[in-house]
């Protein structure tokens, strides 16, 4: 609940609005203590009085009676009637819903179809036929509102359970001999609660005016009793005479409307799970921008160059140092394996390259990416936008979430083309071929009219790799692109990319957490702890001679094929939570060669020769600092 509340208070436009609406609420709620005059007593003798007059703040009504009174005790019986409201057609629209969709078949068909012929009616119209045939009142007024709205909850419910009903944990349920009651108020009910209190949220307001506008004609709060929409009607008159008793009740509508809208939103995002993680609010084209430190002045030799690179999270309070200092240079035509445990921040880094991280929370905070002698990190938007897929593309860990759901995939490969290149229709589709069949699609001519669903998982990272390499690229970017894949696919993949990067001199990222995948692509290799690179140098060294203790452990949990005798040991431990790092070396807490020196302050990744690693007791001699020796 604290979490939620969090949350909520990030949207400044929700909580101005959830402020607004606990003062009214609040002011509404203790009216039968405040020092106000009787809400119903009459004096024609004192009929239009202007607000600020005696005795009166807000002035009179045609009758005389306080309005300020009377707008206090109106608002509190609207707000009544609204929530109630709300709560009536949230309760059995949900049920309806919940029921149809998870039964399905005939039931769902009768049901929904009566909640259809409902809907075809206008819904006012409906409000008004309801009224009619019970009678004015606000009770009935309430049961009208609540009415026409079911169907609202009842459509959007049953459109969420659909999608529930058939995953597995509701077959397990069923297995398990569980019967459709338990079922349904113990496995659907509270995966579509959130749902339905979005729902309120955003209705209420609807319901309130609706109440209102019934009050206005007539047909909902008969008089002597008030309510906000029959006070705007008693007073719709002297709307030009004496303005002032319709914008009281009109201004109030107008504020409960608006704070409840604003508070809805805000609760909407807040119960999103995907927004939990940053800020309340849509991700900025690129990431912010924020050095503190000097500038790198100087790119290096290679085709991408990364310089003293930082970025941090920043979430409430807490920042979380993701990418620390990291420097890495990727040569023209070589393959740099980027690995390490999950959470070291290998993705992080790769997407800093292009400002790819999601700001908020995300920030880079120092360092340059250096390509052809331009600052990718100070670059303006316009110019990555020239960049991306074009000059430096991306492969995506899962194909399936990245690639358009409905596009066919030629269409999504020629868009790639498209927003870079002015090039005819027919001359697309060409190029779609023939980029399937440079990934070793068959039957590319037919392939290019399908949907991502149809295809395998192989064939869609393949798809994936056709579009970054749609405007033949200088660099690649691949974030694990084959984990999700088979032993077999797996190794076709490697080999198409390690083909692709001999042919035309790709430069390529490789980020992954296998060391057998970095053994047969990479020609270097850089090993990642706790957002810092503890070893770099070339493949076959390293995986030879580790230098760094946690390499070494990394190495020791691959297992062997054919002689079945080297013990696995796993790490012990787990890594340190980058928002609170330890003084000394990150790594210290599960190594077993840490001594004193190791938790007394930041370590350098020193470099000998074409190695390189950050640690005062290295794992050879060859590797040791100056300081340790």
């Amino acid at each position: 609940m604290i979490g939620f509340v969090r949350l909520l208070a990030r949207n400044q436009l929700a909580l101005a609005g959830g402020v607004v609406l606990a003062i009214v609420v609040v002011i509404a709620a203790a009216a039968p203590i405040l020092p106000l005059q009787a809400p119903q007593v009459t004096n024609t003798a004192d009929r239009f009085l202007p607000p600020f007059s005696d005795g009166h703040l807000l002035g009179t009504d045609h009758l005389g009676r306080d309005l300020l009174s009377r707008l206090i005790w109106g608002t509190r019986l609207s707000l009544s009637v609204g929530f109630a409201a709300a709560v009536i057609a949230a309760v059995i629209g949900s049920a309806i819903g919940i029921v149809a969709g998870y039964f399905g078949g005939r039931i769902d068909n009768v049901v929904m179809r009566g909640v259809d012929m409902l809907m075809a009616f206008p819904y006012i119209l409906l409000a008004l036929a309801i009224v009619a045939a019970l009678g004015p009142g606000l009770l009935n007024a309430l049961i009208a509102v609540a009415a026409v709205n079911i169907p609202f909850f009842a459509r959007n419910i049953r459109g969420v359970t659909v999608g529930i009903a058939g995953r597995e944990f509701i077959d397990a349920a069923r297995l398990s001999g569980k019967g459709h009651l338990a079922i349904l108020t113990t496995e659907l009910l509270p995966n579509v609660v959130p749902v339905i209190v979005i729902a309120m949220s955003t209705t209420v307001g609807w319901m309130i005016l609706e109440t209102a506008g019934l009050s206005f004609l007539g047909l909902g709060s008969q008089p002597p009793v008030a309510d906000l929409g029959s006070m705007l009607g008693e007073a719709r008159s002297a709307l030009i005479t004496n303005p002032h008793t319709s914008l009281v009740p009109g201004l109030m509508i107008f504020v409960i409307v608006m704070s409840i809208n604003l508070l809805g939103d805000g609760v909407r995002d807040a119960l999103d799970p995907r927004l939990r993680s940053g800020a309340l609010s849509r991700p900025q084209p690129a990431t912010t921008v924020r050095r503190t430190g000097p500038v790198p002045d100087g790119p290096g030799a290679g085709a991408l160059d990364l310089q003293r690179l930082e970025t941090r999270f920043h979430v409430g309070r807490r920042v979380f140092r993701a990418v620390n200092e990291v420097s890495l240079t990727v040569g023209r035509g070589e393959c740099v394996g980027l690995i390490g445990e999950s959470g070291s921040g290998k993705s992080v880094t790769a997407l800093s390259v292009m400002k790819l991280v999601s700001s908020p929370p995300g920030v880079i905070t120092g360092g340059a990416v250096f390509r052809e002698g331009d600052d990718l990190v100070g670059a303006r938007h316009d110019t990555l936008r020239r960049l991306r897929g074009d000059r430096v593309a991306y492969i995506f860990q899962d194909p399936l979430s990245t690639l358009h759901p409905l596009m066919r995939v030629g269409d999504q490969l020629a868009e790639a083309i498209r927003v870079h290149h002015a090039v005819g229709r027919d001359a697309l589709r060409r190029r779609a071929v023939e980029l399937l069949k440079a990934v070793r699609i068959p039957n590319a001519e037919s392939r290019i009219d399908a949907y991502p669903h149809q295809l395998s998982g192989g064939m869609r990272q393949r798809v994936g790799i056709a579009m970054a390499l749609a405007n033949d690229p200088d660099i690649i970017i691949a974030d694990e692109p084959t984990t999700a894949l088979d032993v077999t696919v797996q190794a076709q993949i490697l080999a198409l990319l390690d083909d692709l990067r001999r042919e035309r001199g790709l430069s390529i990222l490789f980020i992954t957490h296998d060391f057998g995948v970095v053994a047969q692509l990479c020609d270097r290799v850089a090993v990642m702890y706790a957002g810092q690179i503890v070893e770099e140098g070339p493949t076959g060294e390293v995986l030879d001679r580790p230098g760094h203790p946690y390499t070494r452990r990394l190495i020791a949990c691959v297992p062997e094929l054919g002689g079945g005798r080297r013990q696995l040991h796993a790490i012990p431990g787990l890594p340190p939570a980058v928002d609170a790092l330890p003084a000394g070396c990150a790594f210290a807490p599960r190594c077993d060669k840490t001594r004193d020196a190791c938790r007394q302050g930041p370590i350098a990744l020193e470099r000998r020769g074409r190695r390189a690693v950050r640690c005062l007791y290295p794992e050879h001699a060859a590797h040791a600092p100056e300081a340790a020796q």
